[in-house]
């Protein structure tokens, strides 16, 4: 039996149904019935067919028939930014119901720059993938509007839009801000800086207006909060706003940070750390998501949790609903976050 035959390159061809079909001695119908109806071929027939399969190392060539039927068995995942935990754990969430569906989940990062994920959307588009969920750098991008008026079905990830014209699913973060401040002002801390940056993304904006709302609602002035502005939500950053506090004058420098997320927090720590900064005696640190590294640091940090897998979870269903469903409706999903308290606030 003849496996493969060699092209010029050297390298091997692939097995097709013409081989499987002239190994088994059946027509190609055959071949095309064992692989998409085989309760049409007796089963004499198909242990034969599936015989030659097996013995050609036959691949079924699954892209082809789903651009033939106009429909991939394919979920994508368009992420803010992969080196962040929070959205890997988003993602768990939506694979867990592309799986309960018989779907893959191909996962993509924009790495926070609007031209990649435009680059992507694109490409998803031309996969003709089932449907694209994304956290996008601006929910209010006409980018997203041209994917569905093509056809594709879309729904926003952990942000929020005005109308109804997506479904979203996304975390109350102006609760979050409000839970974050609340807890150091009730900690009797008056000096308390947001850290967090840039301030285009959204949920940078949302939880530093939540935390100015906490102080405003305490009696302070929106203004008493002190802002650091980084330019990304990572450790390295994290630790630049360390700096930041650390040279400050002592009557100036804040006695408590609410940072915009987990990573931020724990760069921050981590500078505390080096430079002799007493957490949380000298600096009480808050952060946002409550990854896993969050309960796990040297000084285990409190932070506003955010139900990562449910969101995921939520917006895939709705996701596989609007693509297979007529009377789909689009919903605007909004979960409330719930404050962890750990010893990074608390004096133990």
């Amino acid at each position: 039996m003849k496996v493969s035959e060699e092209h010029s390159s050297g390298h091997a061809r692939s097995a097709g149904v013409k081989d499987v079909a002239a190994a088994a001695g059946v027509s190609l119908g055959t071949v095309s019935n064992v692989l998409n109806r085989p309760d049409r071929v007796s089963a004499g027939t198909r242990e034969k067919v599936e015989r030659a399969m097996r013995e050609l190392g036959f691949v079924r060539n699954e892209s082809a028939r789903q651009l033939r039927a106009g429909r991939s068995s394919v979920l994508a995942y368009v992420m803010l930014d992969a080196t962040n935990p929070f959205f890997t754990d988003v993602a768990q969430g939506m694979e867990e119901a592309a799986e309960g569906a018989d779907l893959s989940l191909y996962l993509c990062n924009s790495h926070q720059r609007q031209n990649r994920e435009h680059a992507y959307l694109q490409r998803l588009r031309q996969q003709r993938v089932q449907g694209i969920l994304i956290t996008p750098t601006d929910p209010d991008d006409p980018a997203l509007d041209e994917v569905v008026r093509h056809g594709t079905p879309l729904v926003i990830v952990d942000r929020r839009r005005a109308g109804d014209t997506h479904c979203t699913v996304a975390v109350d973060d102006l609760l979050g801000g409000r839970l974050a401040v609340e807890h150091l002002l009730d900690l009797g801390h008056e000096r308390i800086a947001f850290i967090g940056g840039p301030e285009r993304i959204g949920q940078v904006r949302d939880r530093q207006a939540g935390a100015q709302q906490a102080l405003e609602a305490a009696g302070h002035s929106a203004q008493d909060l002190v802002v650091i502005r980084t330019e990304e939500l990572n450790v390295a950053e994290g630790r630049s706003a360390g700096e930041r506090i650390a040279g400050m004058a002592r009557s100036a420098r804040p006695t408590a940070a609410f940072c915009a997320n987990d990573l931020l927090a724990l760069g921050l720590l981590q500078q505390c750390v080096s430079l002799g900064i007493a957490v949380p005696r000298d600096l009480a640190i808050v952060g946002y998501d409550d990854i896993d590294f969050a309960a796990a640091a040297a000084v285990p940090l409190t932070s506003v949790r955010q139900p990562r897998r449910e969101l995921g979870r939520t917006a895939a269903e709705l996701l596989l609903d609007e693509a297979s469903n007529a009377d789909h409706r689009h919903q605007q999903v909004l979960f409330t976050p719930e404050l962890v308290a750990r010893a990074s606030t608390l004096a133990r």
